[in-house]
């Protein structure tokens, strides 16, 4: 159990949908979100979210295949197992159709959910999703880089000790992650590294993400949608967040001095953005 989701009272829980071994966590009362976190990460990285959305929703958190607590997938697996996965997921808590939020990678997980299955899927929050630029040859060469040399693995050891300090957050988020390292609190960055050390298989999930193009899949998704982005994301640019809108109609809002890891840096805007999906 990652010590960020202990500390919020979540209920850790295990399943195996099509011989995958998942971990996911669940608490809470009301209206059902499913929270999908991003590549190289795991549910605890919803840890200054779920510290609010406990006392609205029943949340449903997983690791992702490959990630954190969960098993691996086979080697050649694409988005549409990793999407089948969450919806075994979902059947077997009985809890479509839900509200699916989905950050970067898992922003395409979600997508092909409500793609393959829109009958379990209510509203879609699309927090920086992956898919476009990252079809680009010098994201593509990022991409496959950081999943072969995993740097989460060497500084997550340290982040007991030093989340506190602003050096600390500093280095690891500022130049690709996020836009005020001060501003991003501790628990935040302990929920950013909770996950790496226990990762069975990542790079998976990043060829998967790299030969998709989500754009495919968006005429088909019917259900309200609205995208989340940070002004200031280096990894993302705005272009892609209005190519996102405009081609499934959605809503777009734009987070001031925020960077790619808005549900970390702005817990607040995305939680905002799930109360407007609910009440649509």
């Amino acid at each position: 159990m990652t010590s960020a989701t202990h500390t919020l009272g979540l209920e850790p829980r295990r399943v195996s949908v099509d011989g995958i071994d998942v971990r996911y966590f669940t608490g809470g009362e009301g209206d059902s979100l499913l929270l999908l976190h991003g590549l190289g990460g795991s549910a605890a990285n919803w840890v200054e979210l779920l510290a609010e959305a406990l006392d609205r929703y029943r949340v449903l958190v997983p690791d992702l295949p490959g990630h954190g607590g969960s098993g691996r997938l086979v080697p050649r697996a694409g988005m549409s197992e990793f999407a089948d996965v969450v919806a075994g997921l979902i059947e077997y808590e009985q809890a479509g159709p839900t509200l699916v939020a989905g950050h970067s990678f898992g922003g395409l997980v979600a997508l092909r959910l409500a793609h393959r299955r829109p009958d379990l899927v209510r509203g879609l929050l699309l927090a920086a999703p992956a898919g476009i630029t990252t079809r680009t040859r010098a994201a593509q060469r990022a991409v496959l880089i950081a999943g072969l040399l995993r740097p989460g693995r060497w500084v997550a050891p340290f982040r007991y000790r030093y989340a506190e300090r602003v050096w600390y957050r500093r280095a690891l988020f500022q130049r690709w992650f996020v836009a005020d390292p001060l501003a991003f609190s501790a628990r935040a960055t302990v929920g950013f590294l909770d996950g790496p050390l226990e990762h069975v298989d990542t790079r998976t999930a990043a060829r998967a993400m790299l030969a998709d193009d989500p754009r495919l899949d968006l005429e088909y998704v019917r259900c309200p949608a609205i995208v989340l982005w940070g002004a200031r994301d280096p990894q993302l640019p705005l272009d892609d967040a209005f190519e996102y809108a405009r081609r499934l109609q959605a809503r777009l809002r734009v987070v001031a001095d925020c960077g790619h890891l808005v549900i970390g840096e702005r817990a607040e805007a995305c939680l905002d953005a799930l109360d407007a999906l609910a009440r649509s």
